[in-house]
């Protein structure tokens, strides 16, 4: 069962942070082998629950980063030495 699973009192709660991050990137690299060698083996219909939770996964990575890219662009602009030229 994927990482971001988690009951509805969960949702929200969670601390994401970087151990999360890269259990779900850990997970979603696992995903893609399972999912080639279903669909190498000829077994395209098997894949297809691994291709839902490889979805869920993305779009969720893709949240946190959409959610940290104010932070982000802060975090560059503090940067020495011209890093970021506005």
């Amino acid at each position: 069962m994927s990482v971001i699973f988690a009951p509805d009192w969960l949702r929200g709660k969670a601390q994401v942070n970087q151990e999360t991050i890269q259990r779900l990137l850990e997970e979603n690299d696992q995903l893609i082998r399972c999912i080639v060698e279903y669909q190498n083996k000829g077994r395209a219909n098997e894949c297809v629950q691994y291709q839902h939770v490889l979805h869920r996964n993305l779009i969720y990575l893709a949240t946190i980063a959409d959610a940290n890219t104010g932070s982000l662009a802060k975090a560059v602009e503090s940067l020495p030495g011209g890093w970021c030229e506005q």
